[in-house]
């Protein structure tokens, strides 16, 4: 699934090909994905885009009537070519510009969205805490947000009420580069705890936003699509394998239905 660098650097990709050009046409060639497709989003045709944002995981596609609000699901991804290129089996949209290119929108598990906002908020977009790149997400922040909480410190950080866009694999390289145990209660964390976490988070998802940017040339290119781009994880997916840091196994569990995983000695 689509993390929010992955997000940012899609995002990052499609505006300079988008921003300042008009709609001239969107086409749907399924009429629902997560959820229906409305008809609204046909009010984008005429418009010039002004900004493309970005809010959690979900992309926003702004002009001067409304704006489009993209989430990527579980396998979608967003390309501009040439709009005379045909489109693919799982290519379900189209917004096409005046000047010839097209984002085109390519799900083949289709569980991704498009919806439409007029006055920028939806329920798609709703009880959301801060950007984690902001400086809203600090240390003083999650000491007061965690204050008693008993869940375990994996799933309080996932959890998008308290802060958008910490995903899985994100959670569980900042919680081992902070050396904090993944299933320790939130609520036990101390003040300079939270600091170094607060911290690796920022850090970790800026590294990885980073090394995305050598792929934005994809998101113009007919021959491929922008896909996962290369990481360098720590414990994510290495169960069973030498913890970088001491040489102990790094061990896997589930935390909250997610596969997490953690060195025993160096995570307190």
């Amino acid at each position: 699934m689509p993390e929010l660098p992955e997000v940012e650097v899609s995002r990052m990709g499609i505006s300079p090909h988008l921003v300042g050009e008009t709609v001239a046409k969107i086409t749907f060639r399924t009429p629902k994905l997560r959820w229906d497709i409305p008809q609204d989003l046909k009010k984008m045709q005429g418009q010039v885009i002004r900004n493309i944002t970005r809010r959690a995981k979900y992309l926003l596609i702004e002009t001067d009537v409304g704006c489009a609000i993209v989430h990527l699901g579980m396998s979608g991804s967003l390309r501009v070519l040439d709009a005379e290129i045909s489109p693919a089996k799982h290519d379900h949209v189209d917004l096409k510009l005046t000047n010839g290119k097209v984002l085109r929108y390519n799900d083949p598990r289709r569980f991704g969205a498009w919806l439409w906002t007029e006055d920028g908020t939806h329920a798609a977009l709703g009880k959301m805490g801060p950007e984690p790149l902001t400086s809203e997400f600090n240390h003083g922040y999650m000491v007061e947000k965690a204050s008693n909480k008993r869940v375990a410190v994996k799933q309080f950080i996932m959890d998008n009420k308290i802060v958008v866009g910490v995903g899985n694999i994100y959670a569980n390289e900042s919680l081992f580069s902070s050396g904090i145990h993944p299933t320790r209660s939130a609520g036990t964390l101390t003040a300079n705890e939270w600091q170094r976490l607060v911290y690796e988070i920022k850090r970790v998802l800026d590294t990885a936003i980073k090394q995305g940017g050598t792929t934005l040339k994809d998101f113009a290119q007919a021959d491929g699509k922008p896909g996962y781009f290369a990481q360098e994880l720590q414990v994510y997916g290495k169960a069973s394998e030498p913890c970088p840091t001491c040489g102990e196994l790094i061990e896997e569990q589930k935390i909250g239905q997610r596969n997490t995983f953690f060195c025993n000695q160096c995570q307190k």
